[in-house]
């Protein structure tokens, strides 16, 4: 029995010296857990203080972001517009350089039409021109018809047709020919 008491003993001096050890260590451990708890403390204080400021800058950030994003959108519609205002200028300005270019070419050709008819001898009145190469026509085409093909030069005696070659000879539509 003395044995088992000595055990004993022995198993509480080992329990003793187990238990002192781990109060020896787990004080700093204790002490590091209050110094965490205290920053802890003083990060909730600070948040608590410094939190809705931030949140409220965040807030109006935002809210800036979107006002310089409207303010974008707006510029970029006024720019579009800008761009489509000079198109129609420049179709404007194309519109009147092309009108432009045919006043001057039709002012050149009347000037050049002015000046060949004054260099030519007068015409006959027009009036009987036409007249007379009706009537030609007229017989030219009636004729024809009795006449034989082996008459040649009595269809070219009695009138002939007018061909327009002819008639820029003679100098109507003499004003148009691309060549002069």
């Amino acid at each position: 029995m003395s044995e088992a008491i000595f055990l004993l003993g022995l198993s509480f001096l080992l329990v003793v010296v187990c238990l002192t050890i781990l109060l020896l260590t787990a004080i700093p451990t204790f002490q590091e857990l209050a110094k965490a708890a205290n920053s802890i403390i003083r990060l909730a204080d600070t948040l608590t203080r410094e939190l809705p400021a931030t949140l409220e800058a965040i807030r109006m950030t935002g809210l800036e972001l979107s006002e310089l994003s409207d303010e974008l959108n707006q510029g970029a519609k006024s720019a579009g517009e800008a761009v489509k205002q000079v198109n129609d200028g420049i179709k404007g300005v194309r519109q009147s350089a092309s009108s432009a270019t045919i006043a001057t070419k039709s002012a050149f050709a009347g000037i050049k039409a002015g000046l060949k008819s004054l260099g030519r001898r007068p015409r006959q009145r027009r009036k009987e021109t036409y007249q007379e190469n009706l009537r030609g026509n007229n017989q030219s085409i009636r004729d024809l018809g009795s006449s034989s093909i082996d008459d040649e030069e009595d269809i070219a005696n009695q009138g002939r047709l007018i061909t327009p070659d002819d008639i820029r000879s003679e100098g109507f539509m003499g004003d148009l020919n691309s060549e002069d």
